[in-house]
């Protein structure tokens, strides 16, 4: 029979990609462990040393660091008139008149963006439309170089300088205090960074869902850590701040263009670039005096597609592009977040490996209880190496859920757990994009800007957030 020949065959297969998935996994666990150890002295050390002794401050207590810094908000857009009109009234509303102007980057053939910004703009000093120079879509990128160009046009007739730059996407919910605690903090660091909160879409609990589990630890402990670390800081392209100085600096060595239209994830790179050296970033995770986190809040893709799309750029210009074009640093620390943040796609398809030998393995029981094979047993060592990485399973799930449920709550802290697969899926198939896309970069295709579709909530199609975090409809 056939399958005299084809299950032994199978059998070896399913053992030897277990023992190089779980080899790969014992060495990603020890990563993890070394770091989630480091994050639980941090917040011992500084519970025990830091809050016992000073009382917290409130975003509400604090005063301008540079009372009269204007910040200047970017936010690019391109096909974006189902949400942008809202967003930028809620702004306007939720800032009220105050020392900012919004920029809105568009381009001259989407029409329908344009008009819901000029709508939005009426009887509005704080609001410019910028119209781009090309037709789009460019790159993101590029738009917010006009914007840059825009601003530095204004400062030369205004004959004043703003603070700083803060970015923001077309559907991002803001908190009122936002510009109070920016403006507060970006003349003492070249990049300040607040948390990213995902809201939930009641339809999409699980592919928009695990957006909220990754950014609840992602914005929980790692960036945290990084600081802590004195590592250099990302950006995360929405509700960040950029010191004004450090990036006219940097457009002095780029002509005049701070924002890297040749990256996919000019944000990123772009921290990175800002906050190396003695130069600083801020992470902050500063509370109202209604308990409700300063953060910014949006809703990403619930579609599979749409997530797929979104996150092969970010594999891409992160754990690919972000290689190449920025290197490895001098100092351990630096280069140990680097690594962190470029195993991606290395990760990804260990798991793709590791989810075959499950396949594998279910096939070779079902072979087995119908007789047609006998099934070898697994190594000792292999056996080792499976108990090990289950125990760091266990520990990885029970974490997350912990930044999970101080978000979201109980039910989502449990669902967190089996979303680990769906997230899993996503990253695999978003990963296998993402070589694509850069394989295609590195044949001299032009950068796009991918973008996903987006919405702006309705009061019935959100799912409360726990009471001390703010809730972007009732702000």
């Amino acid at each position: 029979m056939a399958s005299d020949h084809i299950l032994p065959v199978l059998d070896v297969l399913q053992k030897e990609m277990l023992l190089f998935a779980s080899l790969c996994f014992l060495i990603g666990a020890i990563d993890d462990m070394v770091f989630d150890g480091l994050w639980i002295f941090y917040r011992l050390k500084r519970r025990l040393f830091v809050y016992s002794r000073f009382r917290r401050a409130t975003v509400e207590t604090l005063g301008d660091a540079t009372p009269d810094g204007r910040l200047a908000i970017f936010v690019p857009a391109w096909n974006e008139a189902p949400v942008i009109g809202a967003m930028l009234e809620r702004c306007l509303r939720q800032w009220r008149a105050g020392a900012y102007r919004i920029y809105v980057g568009c381009y001259p053939n989407d029409q329908a963006t344009i008009a819901a910004v000029a709508a939005a703009a009426a009887g509005s000093r704080e609001l410019r439309l910028v119209i781009c120079r090309q037709n789009g879509p460019t790159t993101k990128a590029d738009c917010l170089n006009h914007l840059w160009d825009a601003l530095c046009q204004d400062e030369i007739e205004e004959k004043r300088n703003y603070a700083g730059v803060v970015l923001h996407d077309a559907e991002d919910l803001v908190h009122p205090e936002e510009l109070r605690l920016l403006r507060h903090l970006v003349s003492r660091a070249a990049l300040v960074q607040l948390p990213v909160i995902p809201r939930r879409a009641t339809r999409s609990r699980w592919i928009a869902g695990h957006y909220g589990d990754e950014f609840a630890e992602l914005h929980g402990k790692q960036m945290v850590m990084r600081e802590a670390l004195g590592a250099s800081m990302p950006s995360a392209g929405v509700g960040c701040a950029f010191a004004r100085d450090a990036l006219m600096k940097l457009s002095a060595r780029t002509q005049g263009k701070p924002f890297d239209a040749q990256s996919m994830t000019e944000d990123y790179e772009l921290g990175l670039k800002l906050t190396e050296g003695d130069s600083r970033g801020i992470f902050v995770r500063l509370r109202d005096q209604r308990g409700q986190l300063v953060a910014t809040q949006e809703f990403f893709p619930d579609k599979l597609a749409d997530a797929v799309r979104q996150k092969s750029r970010w594999i891409a210009g992160i754990s690919l592009s972000g290689w190449d074009r920025l290197g490895w640093n001098k100092g351990w620390r630096e280069n140990w977040m680097r690594l962190r943040d470029r195993k991606a796609t290395i990760a990804a398809m260990v798991l793709a490996i590791a989810y075959m030998a499950v396949i594998l393995t279910a096939i070779m029981l079902v072979a087995e209880m119908l007789g047609f094979y006998q099934l070898q047993p697994v190594s000792e060592f292999l056996g080792i190496l499976l108990v090990i990485n289950a125990g760091a399973l266990i520990w990885r799930q029970l974490l997350k859920s912990c930044f999970v449920f101080a978000l979201y709550g109980l039910r989502e802290a449990l669902l967190s757990m089996p979303r680990t697969v769906v997230a899993n899926i996503i990253n695999i198939m978003a990963a296998w994009r993402a070589i694509g896309h850069y394989t295609s970069q590195l044949v001299g295709d032009p950068v796009n800007w991918e973008k996903t579709t987006h919405f702006f909530p309705d009061a019935n199609d959100v799912q409360e957030l726990r009471p001390n975090f703010s809730d972007g409809e009732r702000n």
